[in-house]
């Protein structure tokens, strides 16, 4: 793929996670008005869902010979959303990022077995650089290897490995499946959980929803709506390992988001690993075998 074509996915997927690193902020904000974590990813994910989602209608009936691919798209996808905001709402945001983000790992065992995609030795370095990135800008020696600690941690890990599939499935789906019925898989997948787990463990009923929370609520779900169809068109039309080393950008992104929102402050260590993370998004197009 010429650069410059290349250029508007690489573009859709740090934009993607731009935002990214920033949804936990209103989702916490959405919480201190006594909307849960459950509810609120239901009500963002439903709307765009039932505004947009039945002019895909026709589409996803002529898709129905890939409709394993996208159910397999719509709960990795599902679980993916569902695990990192309520991790990131019940424990500490960035060890919650830490250990979703060792999806690289995944996507790279995930992509090699069912895509075949062979990274070359560059490829191989990104990996090393934005995985140590990573480690660089998280690292807490107090807190010992970056392993699950309780239930937060254990969201933030399912999270990314489920979220590898989901790039994986999108990548395999590619250009055979329109991104807009992609798109609409993801918000059935995450409403159909979110509805499960609503009912299978009960949450306080929904306050009356102040003006303030509505508008969240309705911001959230356009920018999610944007993120979703972003994410689709990007992981279609670049290689799954090269997708998920640019999405490492989230942590840079939150990592300057909890600096101005929540007042914590950036060590030189964390701006260490920023550094290799962005060095390893530059690097991301060249992770391939050309074919």
């Amino acid at each position: 793929m010429p650069s410059a074509i290349r250029l508007l996915p690489v573009a859709a997927l740090l934009f993607s996670a731009t935002l990214w690193g920033l949804f936990w902020y209103p989702f916490r904000l959405l919480e201190n008005l006594g909307i849960g974590g459950l509810p609120a990813i239901f009500l963002v994910y439903t709307l765009p869902l039932l505004l947009i989602g039945w002019r895909y209608a026709n589409a996803l009936l002529q898709a129905r010979r890939y409709w394993l691919w996208l159910l397999v798209l719509g709960l990795a996808s599902g679980w993916s959303n569902v695990g990192y905001v309520l991790g990131a709402l019940e424990g500490e945001i960035m060890r919650v990022l830490l250990l979703f983000y060792l999806s690289p790992l995944w996507t790279v065992l995930l992509a090699r077995l069912l895509l075949a995609e062979r990274l070359n030795a560059i490829g191989w370095w990104v990996i090393l650089l934005s995985l140590g990135g990573a480690m660089v800008m998280l690292w807490q020696p107090q807190a010992g290897l970056p392993l699950p600690a309780n239930r937060a941690e254990w969201l933030g890990l399912s999270a990314g490995m489920t979220f590898a599939l989901s790039v994986v499935a999108g990548r395999y789906l590619g250009a055979s499946v329109s991104d807009g019925v992609k798109t609409v898989a993801v918000w059935a997948g995450v409403a159909w959980l979110t509805a499960a787990g609503w009912l299978l463990y009960p949450t306080p009923a929904l306050p009356a929803l102040p003006g303030q929370a509505i508008g969240l609520l309705l911001g959230l779900a356009l920018a999610i709506a944007a993120v979703t169809y972003a994410v689709q068109y990007g992981v279609a039309r670049l290689p799954a390992s090269q997708a998920s080393v640019l999405f490492l950008f989230e942590l840079v992104v939150a990592a300057l988001a909890a600096y101005w929102l929540t007042a914590e402050r950036m060590t030189l260590q964390e701006w260490a690993g920023a550094v290799m993370i962005v060095a390893a998004s530059l690097f991301s197009g060249r992770m391939q075998h050309e074919t």
